[in-house]
C-alpha cells in the first residue's frame, strides 16, 4: 500500500481547520504517503542523503542556490485570506490542474495530490511549511515554501 488514510496521518489537522474547510472530493485527493512510499520519492526526487530540508547542502539540487531562479511571498497572501494559490507561483509552474503533485515535508512525510486541489487548499498546507518542496510528477519546476513567508521557485537538474 503506498499511502495512509487522511484520518491516520499526523498531521491532518491541518485539512480539518474549522475556518479552512475542504470540500470532501478535494479531501479524497489528499493523499498521505505510507513512510516506505515516501522514503523512496524523496531519495529519487528530492535527496539521497538528507532527511529534512533543514539540511540540505550544495550536494543537494535543493541546496544549491544556482537552481532557484526567483523568490516570491506567499505568506502576506496566506495572511489575507486569499483563496487561491498566489499567481506568481502558478504562473511560473505552468501545471494542468490534473497534474500530480508532491508536497514534500522530509523523507518520511509527502503528500500527494492534484495541482488543482492543492491550488484550492494551499492555505491548509501552508500550516506544514519547513522548507517543503512542491514537485510535480514529471516536471522539472519547484518551490521551496519557507517559513519566513517566501516561496522560492526553481528548476530540479534533469535526472532529480
Amino acid at each position: 500500500m503506498n499511502y495512509i488514510a487522511l484520518g491516520d496521518f499526523k498531521k491532518a489537522w491541518v485539512f480539518r481547520h474549522k475556518d479552512l474547510p475542504i470540500e470532501e472530493g478535494d479531501l479524497a485527493q489528499i493523499k498521505p504517503m505510507t513512510a516506505q512510499r515516501a522514503a523512496v520519492l524523496w531519495s529519487t526526487m528530492v535527496s539521497r542523503e538528507q532527511d529534512h530540508p533543514d539540511f540540505f547542502t550544495p550536494t543537494d539540487w535543493a541546496g544549491k542556490e544556482d537552481n532557484w531562479e526567483e523568490v516570491v511571498d506567499w505568506e502576506g497572501k496566506w495572511e489575507e485570506g486569499e483563496p487561491l494559490l498566489p499567481a506568481e507561483i502558478t504562473e511560473y509552474l505552468q501545471w494542468e490542474d490534473n497534474t500530480t503533485v508532491y508536497f514534500c515535508l522530509s523523507r518520511e512525510h509527502v503528500i500527494e495530490t492534484q495541482f488543482g486541489v492543492f491550488k484550492r487548499c494551499w492555505q491548509n498546507f501552508m500550516f506544514l511549511v519547513d522548507g517543503s518542496l512542491l514537485l510535480g510528477k514529471k516536471r522539472d519546476a519547484a518551490v521551496q515554501f519557507l517559513e519566513s513567508g517566501e516561496a522560492k521557485l526553481g528548476q530540479r537538474p534533469k535526472g532529480n
